[in-house]
């Protein structure tokens, strides 16, 4: 399988949700992705991993067509807009919330002349490995005329298409083609119960609609107004914010598995789940747009998720907090472009990752110092998360990026260790946890001189990937960011000079290089966006602001033209690789953009 064989480009999809769960739907009017009821349920369409016949829902017109799309204001409503030589349709795709039911609404509409419409609906529960039972049925309601509807059902699933034109059995598959005219207006729905749930009453998905619009236009209307690129900025959070489940508060690196680092690699991985360190990262842009309440309900996810021994803290749990996230393959899909092996599970949740804890402590003194009131038994989780890491700091970990080699004494983790003690003072000086504030002092300043003795190449003048190498890594550059160093320490430049030199590729940083060894993995991979990103914060904290801003102008530019990001960029190619769209992409944006706005002396 080569890249032209793949169901279409990662950039062509636009990301549709209700903050339970997420659809991607190409430019061909295609849903190739779709786990349901939840972002870490098994796929029912899952023609993004394989083709056709893994399951899809399409409808888009016959003849060739030209495509414009976009988001509907500030919403996550898409409108479609497909040219033919006979005519115009409109497609407007929502995913309106329900009560314990999901619900994707596609309405199409004529705008000029008529268009023959190929009409494809094919449902595979178990990420395309199960041919359920398809039929018609006839449903009668009090008060309301009859309706046929097709049913899918397998196991614990349901689905169930309505619309006024519905598609005919065919080789297996649910398709039918018709006409639309000027005027004419077709709406059709696909609804996810459980199996052994009765039909839900039809969707008014108008008003629906119309709610959700206004919603989000009132939520983005509170962000500031005095943002390089704020259009892109109220994307990025909107998309954050799709990503977070409204009634758990887990945030979800992104709604994919396995879409590829490498087209046709094995750095295919499993981001549908909650990383302490990327849920804590989205948590700290939002609070810092104005948004705290999903900072009081990230929180109370977080409480529940990590209850317990502060020993078995993992890096990343599923939506509602649970631990067991296995990994394994699904064979039976040969993966986007052929990258193999489709992964399910991610066996990194076992791995210890250090660092994690500090991007959670920050997280929630930025949530203090916006407001949110302090919560005793938030307070006593981070003692007692605090007072682990005081006993095992020391300790080599895998690192930021879930390194499958040898554990290292990472740099960045242990900046991390020195930012967790840090904020821990600080929440005790400034918000009354209870705890040795001068034992966390001591190590506090312990940490940091070993960073700086065993982290730093004096010969080069930069920060080291790890205490045991010349290598350098991107994630260095949060040093300034998070406080540990000023963003114009002799130290910081030689390592933001370094990390150019080293890492840069057509103007984009990789995270490091693949070739050292330090992962232990084969093949290579792209540009990692949110390291880019990252460089533009650290070149604002260093005063280098025609850098910042150029750099930021070129990677808003490489948004796809619904202003959605994955986790890697080809230069190129001018492609898009990686789990999509991606949290971690998008925070490092509006992160980036917050940076500009209050270093620019321009500003």
């Amino acid at each position: 399988m080569t890249t032209h064989e793949a169901r279409q480009p990662i950039e062509d999809y636009a990301l549709l949700g209700d903050r339970h769960t997420a659809a991607l739907v190409g430019k061909n009017g295609s849903v190739d992705w779709l786990c349901l009821p939840r972002f870490d349920s098994a796929a029912s369409f899952a023609a993004l991993l394989g083709d056709d016949t893994h399951g899809h829902w399409q409808i888009c017109p016959v003849e060739d067509y030209t495509v414009e799309r976009r988001y509907l204001g500030h919403s996550a409503v898409l409108e479609t807009v497909f040219s033919t030589d006979s005519g115009r349709l409109r497609l407007v795709d929502s995913m309106p919330s329900g009560d314990g039911r999901s619900d994707l609404v596609r309405r199409l509409e004529g705008l000029d002349g008529t268009v023959r419409v190929r009409h494809e609906w094919i449902v595979r529960p178990d990420y395309g490995a199960i041919r359920p039972w398809v039929h018609r049925q006839r449903l009668q309601r009090e008060g309301a005329p009859d309706e046929e509807v097709i049913v899918a059902t397998a196991g614990p699933d349901k689905l169930v298409l309505r619309g006024p034109r519905l598609p005919q059995a065919a080789d297996s598959r649910h398709c039918d083609e018709f006409d639309v005219s000027r005027g004419d207006r077709l709406s059709f729905s696909t609804t996810w119960i459980p199996s052994h749930a009765s039909f839900p009453d039809p969707l008014l998905h108008g008003d629906r609609e119309a709610e959700a619009q206004a919603r989000d236009e009132e939520w983005a209307g509170r962000c500031r107004t005095d943002l390089p690129h704020r259009e892109l900025v109220i994307r990025s959070l909107l998309t954050l914010r799709l990503l977070t489940h409204e009634l758990t508060g887990g945030i979800v690196a992104a709604p994919t598995t396995s879409l590829p680092e490498f087209l046709g690699g094995e750095r295919n991985w499993d981001y549908r789940y909650c990383w302490l360190r990327d849920a804590a990262l989205t948590l700290e842009s939002l609070v810092e747009a104005g948004y705290t309440a999903e900072a009081e309900l990230w929180r109370g996810w977080l409480l529940r998720a990590v209850a317990g021994d502060p020993e078995d803290l993992q890096i990343m749990y599923t939506v509602d907090g649970a631990r067991r996230l296995d990994e394994h393959t699904l064979d039976h899909l040969p993966g986007y472009a052929g990258s193999r092996p489709v992964r399910i599970g991610n066996g990194a949740a076992g791995q210890r990752q250090t660092d994690v804890l500090g991007e959670v402590m920050i997280a929630l003194a930025k949530a203090r110092d916006a407001g949110l009131e302090c919560d005793d038994d938030a307070l006593a989780l981070q003692r007692a998360l605090v007072d682990d890491l005081a006993r095992h700091w020391q300790e080599p970990d895998h690192g930021i990026w879930e390194i499958r080699g040898p554990k290292r004494s990472f740099t960045h983790s242990r900046v991390m260790v020195w930012a967790a003690f840090d904020r821990a003072v600080d929440a005790a000086e400034r918000h009354g946890l209870q705890g040795p504030v001068e034992e966390w002092r001591t190590l506090r300043d312990e940490v940091r001189a070993e960073v700086l003795e065993r982290g730093f190449d004096r010969e080069r003048n930069t920060f080291t990937q790890h205490y045991d190498t010349s290598e350098v890594d991107a994630s260095l550059l949060v040093l300034p960011l998070v406080g540990f160093l000023d963003g114009d320490d002799p130290r910081v430049l030689g390592t933001i000079a370094a990390v150019e030199e080293d890492l840069m590729r057509d103007g984009l940083l990789l995270r490091y290089r693949t070739e050292s060894g330090v992962d232990g993995l084969a093949g290579d991979e792209h540009p990692f966006l949110a390291c880019s990103f990252w460089l533009v914060s650290a070149y604002a904290a260093a005063g280098r602001h025609d850098d910042a801003r150029a750099l930021f102008d070129r990677l808003t530019g490489l948004t796809n033209d619904v202003g959605l990001l994955s986790e890697e960029y080809d230069p190129a190619s001018g492609c898009m690789t990686g789990n999509f769209p991606q949290a971690f992409s998008h925070l490092t944006l509006v992160q980036a953009a917050f940076r500009l706005a209050g270093s620019d002396p321009q500003d």
